[in-house]
């Protein structure tokens, strides 16, 4: 079976976490600053605050902006379910706004559609988290103009996004928003294993994301109520969280991002492939703007309409050939704890006509040619007329 994605590890990965095996500080040593910095290095960004997962960076970074009982925080309902229960942790409220149907991401149109609507009835929202899915950025000069009209704060969920550019800046530099979260889970474009990080030019942010990934608690006396001469003093502040990142995942990924170029350049190889190959077939293929480049996490299609085989039956088949496609992502608003809300299969009808005739192909960089060959010609073989 060929997978959707997977991580590569090399033996330069393998000789860096057993380094740290074999130190003094599996957690809370140097490997952590060492891999904060190599991110704020290739993003631009002021501080990078490193996690124990992209979830847990989405709920430091919400809390830090202040969200919580009594907010909103809007997003889109083409995401994994994190973005959106990271702020019912806080206590807020959760809304959607639907999604451009060549994108795939918000559409700034039905943002400030709703925005214009929210504001006559006093519901806008405290954050609007943008996710940049698939790797695509999402137009964030548009939604920074919209944020600084209404008021609202803007976090990137950037999970699928490390190493894509918006308008030749990293994603992640955060020039449009106040906070950027990336994932490093294993199918992501280099990983920790598990992890994630929140990325800021906001030096109070940044400080106040650290804060609550470590319990609420510090030993710096500049945030201290006491101030005791004593060594082993500290002082829990605030009520946070045990959301650390270990040296051992650290290590990982400050090896995996010597590669993070390297790996996006052939993922974009792939996808010249790909839309070579597919052109021809009743297949909607992603759409890359001018001034942007994805990192190409996933390279999600879409069964057009009048082919000869539906989503369902080309995902069965695909499988039965060796192909492990997936399907990225079922609307947050469907999901059953969502619909408790009130949701219902027909608020965000973009978003439903997407995930209705999405499919996601293999995209990772130890694809071969071969590998491609198999995936390219089951295509062909299922969805030629």
């Amino acid at each position: 079976m060929i997978p959707y994605g997977r991580q590569h590890i090399t033996d330069r990965d393998v000789d860096a976490v057993v380094e740290v095996l074999r130190s003094p500080f599996l957690t809370q040593g140097p490997a952590v600053p060492l891999f904060e910095a190599e991110l704020t290095a290739y993003t631009g960004a002021a501080h990078a605050v490193a996690a124990n997962s992209a979830t847990s960076a989405l709920h430091i970074a919400y809390r830090a902006l202040g969200l919580g009982e009594g907010d909103s925080l809007w997003t889109s309902p083409n995401t994994f379910v994190a973005t959106a229960n990271a702020a019912l942790y806080c206590g807020a409220k959760v809304d959607f706004v639907d999604i451009d149907p060549l994108s795939y991401n918000m559409s700034v149109e039905a943002l400030a559609e709703k925005l214009s609507r929210a504001e006559k009835n006093g519901s806008l929202p405290k954050i609007v988290s943008v996710v940049h899915f698939a790797g695509q950025s999402c137009d964030m000069a548009g939604i920074a103009e919209l944020a600084d009209k209404y008021g609202f704060y803007v976090v990137e969920d950037a999970s699928h996004a490390i190493g894509a550019t918006y308008g030749n800046v990293p994603v992640g530099r955060c020039a449009y928003s106040s906070i950027c979260v990336f994932s490093f889970h294993p199918v992501k474009i280099i990983t920790t294993a598990e992890g994630g990080a929140a990325t800021t030019n906001d030096p109070d942010l940044a400080e106040k994301m650290r804060l609550l990934r470590s319990h609420g608690v510090t030993r710096e006396r500049a945030l201290m109520r006491d101030k005791p001469d004593d060594q082993w003093y500290y002082e829990q502040v605030d009520l946070g969280f045990n959301y650390r990142m270990t040296d051992i995942q650290a290590a990982l990924g400050v090896s995996q991002m010597a590669r993070l170029d390297e790996y996006v350049a052939k993922r974009h190889d792939i996808l010249r492939l790909y839309s070579e190959t597919l052109k021809g077939l009743p297949l909607i293929l992603p759409h890359q703007p001018d001034g942007q480049r994805s990192a190409l996490h996933l390279y999600p299609v879409q069964i057009a309409e009048g082919a000869t085989r539906g989503r369902r039956e080309v995902f069965d088949l695909l499988r039965a050939d060796g192909v492990g496609v997936n399907v990225h992502y079922i609307p947050v608003h469907t999901q059953p704890y969502y619909r408790d809300f009130g949701f219902k299969v027909g608020d965000y009808p973009e978003a439903e006509a997407y995930y209705s005739r999405a499919i996601s192909l293999p995209m990772f960089p130890q694809l071969t040619d071969e590998d491609i060959a198999v995936v390219t010609g089951a295509l062909e073989k299922h969805l030629a007329s």
